[in-house]
This record gives structure tokens, sequence and C-alpha cells, in this order.
């Protein structure tokens, strides 16, 4: 047995050169992802384009700090201490919009409720967290599961070439041939590379299938020439905030789904990595997400969670150290403040990133996979049911996106997210037909399951 003094590879510092890599291998995999909501609601603003560069600049710099509070920690106070990016959560897209067209709203009180959100979350994270008794293997692995599921739409747009089948060029041959390519060139360095090759293999893929698109002419440095190399970003850019009662309210309502989000996250990663996340630290984790969105309000940004992409990359690289993540947020800091190092990032091409998102995303789906193959059918088999259910509730959105077109729009952020909908139904159904534990028992579970994963790596 190891010795109690042992560092845990969550807490390991690997060499300087490494951690570089990846770093940037994090940053790679989540920056579509970060700059697509400053990118919608800039335009839903009908903002210039110079003010929407200046809010993917805050973005970025508000992941940054988000990302270092979480991974590194702020003392005993926030920061889950795991391998864990930030970025802004899309549950918060449609009522953010709503409020930037809304004249009598406008972005003021759009980032007085961001505000206040954050500060709402800072506030409940511990009430929050005393319901990890409620996700015991069967809800975990099911919401875990469902995590990949829903990912894999994304990845498979990444390799058509844009975030949506109605946009320009989705599906084309070229899009395909390439996300192929860097997929293929992935699994080989997984299969034949040895040592660091391979747990950057996926960053390994991506910078060859960027080298390719450049070699055909498809991939340009035009916007990296024409970036800034400084850019300031000033909070309350805009002005100060307007607190309107009715926002506030529907970002904290938000802000609930987030943290039921983040918990699956969370979860998912501290099972990944074999170190359980306890009720005390899962406090930490959502205080984080409530400090990250405040800090986003401050600095003209939005709501902040941990970003699901980057959960997958754990599982392919295999990679389990926590700093790794501190260097991305470190990286996503320089990229906030010099324009030009963003601009070479988002040059990239979409596809390019499908390929890896393919692989990185049937990995979360994989490790739910494997937490429902520990839990008891045989002396339970209430256990299928919640599981059979569960997944059909958070299939709804994925295979039909209109079901719940005829509820109110406010309803929006759960019915339109497959992990919400998968977390409500499995835990609402494990209490019903397997009631409630304790903590203790909960954390015992979480800690067998994680030994079984231990036992993998």
């Amino acid at each position: 047995m190891a010795s109690s003094d042992t560092v845990h590879p969550v807490d390991a510092v690997p060499p300087a050169p490494r951690l570089i890599a990846l770093g940037f291998q994090h940053v790679f995999v989540m920056y579509a992802g970060a700059i697509a909501v400053p990118l919608i609601i800039g335009r839903a603003a009908k903002l210039a384009p110079d003010q929407v560069a200046l809010l993917i600049n805050a973005d970025l710099l508000a992941c940054g700090i988000a990302t270092l509070i979480q991974s590194f920690g702020l003392g005993r106070f926030a920061g889950i201490r795991l391998p864990v990016m930030m970025g802004c959560t899309f549950a918060a897209v449609g009522p953010m919009v709503a409020m930037a067209n809304d004249p009598d709203l406008g972005l003021l009180a759009m980032f007085g409720s961001v505000i206040a959100a954050g500060v709402f979350t800072v506030i409940v994270a511990p009430f929050m967290s005393r319901l990890l008794p409620l996700f015991p293997p069967v809800v975990t692995g099911t919401v875990i599961l469902i995590i990949g599921l829903s990912l894999m739409r994304i990845g498979i747009n990444w390799a058509a070439g844009a975030a949506v089948d109605t946009l320009p060029g989705y599906g084309a041959p070229l899009n395909l041939a390439v996300a192929a390519f860097v997929l293929l060139v992935i699994l080989a360095i997984l299969r034949f590379g040895h040592g660091f090759l391979r747990n950057i293999a996926v960053l390994a893929g991506i910078v060859i299938g960027a080298v390719v698109t450049y070699a055909i002419g498809v991939m340009t440095f035009d916007k990296v020439a024409a970036a800034a190399w400084f850019g300031f970003v000033p909070p309350f850019h805009f002005g100060l905030p307007v607190f309107d009662p009715i926002s506030v309210l529907t970002m904290c309502v938000i802000m609930v789904i987030v943290m039921i989000e983040s918990t699956g996250m969370f979860l998912a990663v501290g099972d990944m990595v074999g170190k359980p996340v306890s009720q005390e630290e899962l406090t930490r984790g959502l205080r984080a997400d409530g400090l990250g969105t405040l800090i986003g309000g401050i600095f003209n940004t939005f709501p902040y969670t941990s970003f699901s992409q980057n959960v997958g990359l754990v599982g392919v690289t295999g990679v389990r150290s926590r700093f790794v993540c501190v260097v991305g947020g470190l990286i996503l800091l320089a990229m906030g403040l010099v324009p030009k190092l963003g601009a070479l990032v988002e040059a990239v091409p979409i596809f390019v990133l499908g390929g890896a998102g393919l692989v990185m995303f049937g990995m979360v789906a994989a490790t739910g996979v494997r937490i429902l193959a520990g839990v008891d059918y045989k002396t339970n088999p209430y256990n299928l049911y919640i599981v059979a259910i569960s997944i059909g509730f958070g299939m709804i959105p994925t295979v039909a996106p209109k079901f719940f077109d005829a509820l109110p729009d406010s309803l929006d952020p759960v019915t339109h997210s497959g992990i919400v909908l998968t977390a409500i139904s499995a835990v609402v159904l494990n209490l019903v037909f397997n009631g409630w534990t304790t903590v203790a028992a909960a954390e015992e579970e979480a800690r067998n399951t994680a030994r079984s994963s231990e036992a993998l790596h």
C-alpha cells in the first residue's frame, strides 16, 4: 500500500516543457466553445466588430482567471483542485440574448444579472454540495454517459465544419476528409506512440491537421497579422451594471442548473483521475463557478462552468495533473491580453478539431459505461429502470430538438439540456426506488469506485 505522504498524480507537477504542451492541448480543445458565447451575444446586441473583439478578449481573460481558481485553488475557500478548465456556459445564452435585445434591459442589466448570479452561487454552494448523496454510481454513471453522448453532437458538427448544419460548407468532403485524417493520426499515436508523445496525441493530431490545411491553402494567418499585440480589458467597459430583479432571478435559476451540470462534471473528472470528490471539495468547486461568474460580470462577460469538452481529454491522455490546467489557465490569460495569440489559435479550422472531438467525447461516454458496469442490477433490478428511463429523457434534446417547443421559453435551460433532464430523472427515480443515502455512505461508495478506477491506470 502506498504511504500516506505519496503525492497523488492529480497533485504531481510534470516538467515545464510537458506542462506547456499539455496546457496548449487543453486550450485548443476548448477554444471554439469558449469564444462561441461572446460571438453570439455580441452579434445579438448588434455591437461593432471591435466591441465583439473586446468581448472575446474579456471572455478569454475571465476563462483564465476562473480556471486558475478552479484547478489551483483559492485557499480553503474555492477550487476543486482537479484538472478542470472553465468556460462560458451555454445554458445562459437564451436568457442573455433576450436581455441584450430588450431596450429596457440591454447589456448593463445582463452584466448585472451575471454579477448577482455569481454572488448567489458562492452563497448557496455549501447547500448544493449537500446533495452529493443524490449521486450514487447509478446516477453518476448515467449522467456522465449522457454528457458524452450530448457532446458527440458537438464533435460531429466540428468534423462537418460548422456549429450547425444550416451554415455554408457544412459536411463538405474536404472537411470530413481532414477530420478523418486527424482522427487516424490521433489513433496511430495512441497505438504506436510512447511516453509523452501519447500524452499529447490530441495536440499532435490538431497540429498535424493544421499543417495539412495550411499546405492546401485552407488555413491562413491573415487574422493573426491583423490582430494587435496587446489589448487591455477594462472592467465595466460598457458602464456600471443594472440589477433588474427579474433578470437577476432568471440568471440565479440558470446557475442552479449550471451547478447540477458541474456536479456531474466534477464527479466524472474525479472518477477518471481516481480521486473521489468529497462534499467539501464539491463546495469549493461550485464556489469557483460562482467566483468565475462574478469575475465574468465585472469584466463584461458571462457565467462560467467546468468545460465538459476537456473532461474527455483527461480520459484520452491519461494525464491527471491539475497543474496542466493551471498552465492552460495562464495561457488563456495571455490570450486575453495578447489578441495576436488568440488569433493564432482561432486560425485552426474547426473541422481539424472534429477528429479530436470524436475521440475525447467518446471517452466521456465510455467512462459513464464503465461506472454503470459496476452497478448492481442482479439483486436490484430497479437500477435498470433508472438507467433506461433517464437515458431516454437525456436523449430528447439530441434526437428530437422540437419536442418541448410548445412549453414556455423560460423552461428552455432545462428542456434543452439532456444533462439536466438526465440528472433530474435519475435523481428522482433513484430516490423513489432506492431511497436516500447518507453523505458518509455516498463518499465511501465514491471511494470504492475510485479505487476501481485507480486499478485501471
